[in-house]
């Protein structure tokens, strides 16, 4: 598989330089998620469309359900 070559973070990633959180590329057709506190750790790899349903869970989920 390719490595991704530009990676983005979430609007939402807190922490006073912003690096607590995961970041993601577009492998078409797959989706590509990496730590950002540690990049050249290991990548997961997804298919596009699992990736979707995953976030549209989160999206949908109560506020404050874990």
């Amino acid at each position: 598989m390719t490595t991704p070559a530009r990676w983005r973070k979430s609007s939402y990633s807190g922490g006073g330089e912003g690096n607590d959180c995961v970041e993601i590329a577009s492998l078409d057709p797959h989706i590509a998620v990496r730590d950002s506190k540690a990049p050249a750790r290991a990548t997961l790899t997804f298919p596009a469309e699992a990736f979707g349903v995953f976030v549209e869970a989160l999206k949908n989920r109560a506020p404050g359900a874990s």
